[in-house]
């Protein structure tokens, strides 16, 4: 009876599924979900948990104690911060070089590749924004609106997003009007169905370095380092591909 016991507690102890918890950049959440999905068919024993929001809360999340094993940022410098800090044990590590893009609902008769004058369209009273403060995204766009030099002209229209999902929901729902978004939200099924994007130039803001690491929490976390070499796998690239997240050298 005894030796059935502990046969069966040894039994449970195989079971039970090792939990991979993970903050990632909103722009992330389809591609990485994807992912996710694909590692945990190939390792059922594993099931990896996923927070989305904005790059500069997970760093600070992450600073505080927040017990994520890998923390994927739409900034590199957030990552390289964390490293030199001791709270991320591996060198930060590029997933992507991340694009933006001008987003409008196709029902709403606007033409995003007539930026910037679209923003002054009679139409348009809000543009979405990912608040700049700690989202990459945001700053990017902000550095698009003054490169342009319509930043001030507009400044009253801009809603801001806690982070690119939220941002991206604003425009969807029809909150706001046109929105600037990640390539990768823009290339998702459900975006595609009803909206359509102009892809703003890379000289247009400061390139954005997308970068992944494993956090002090995840140390020594056999399942941690196996999703953390997934990730740069052939079959995962192809995912991040499809969804624009390209690092130099690759092709969508």
């Amino acid at each position: 009876m005894l030796r059935t016991l502990l046969a069966l507690l040894l039994l449970s102890s195989f079971s039970r599924a090792e939990l991979i918890r993970v903050y990632a950049a909103a722009d992330l959440q389809y591609a990485l979900k994807e992912i996710a999905s694909m590692y945990e068919k190939q390792h059922p024993e594993d099931k990896v948990e996923i927070i989305f929001g904005s790059s500069g809360k997970g760093y600070a999340q992450i600073r505080q104690g927040a017990p994520y094993h890998i923390f994927f940022s739409a900034d590199v410098e957030y990552v390289d911060r964390l490293y030199k800090e001791g709270y991320i044990i591996t060198k930060p590590k590029p997933y992507a070089i991340g694009r933006l893009v001008v987003w409008v609902r196709k029902d709403s008769g606007l033409d995003p590749s007539s930026f910037p004058q679209v923003l002054f369209d009679p139409r348009v009273k809000k543009i979405a924004i990912a608040n700049w403060e700690h989202a990459p995204y945001g700053r990017a766009a902000k550095e698009v609106l003054e490169n342009y030099g319509v930043f001030e002209k507009v400044r009253g229209k801009l809603v801001l997003g806690e982070n690119v999902s939220q941002t991206a929901s604003f425009v969807y729902s029809g909150a706001a009007d046109v929105g600037f978004i990640p390539l990768s939200l823009a290339l998702s099924s459900e975006l595609q169905k009803v909206g359509k994007y102009w892809l703003v130039p890379e000289d247009k803001h400061k390139r954005i370095e997308q970068a992944y690491g494993i956090t002090k929490a995840g140390e020594g976390n056999k399942a941690v380092f196996r999703f953390y070499e997934f990730v740069s796998s052939p079959q995962a690239r192809k995912v991040f591909i499809k969804y624009g997240f390209v690092l130099p050298g690759e092709t969508k």
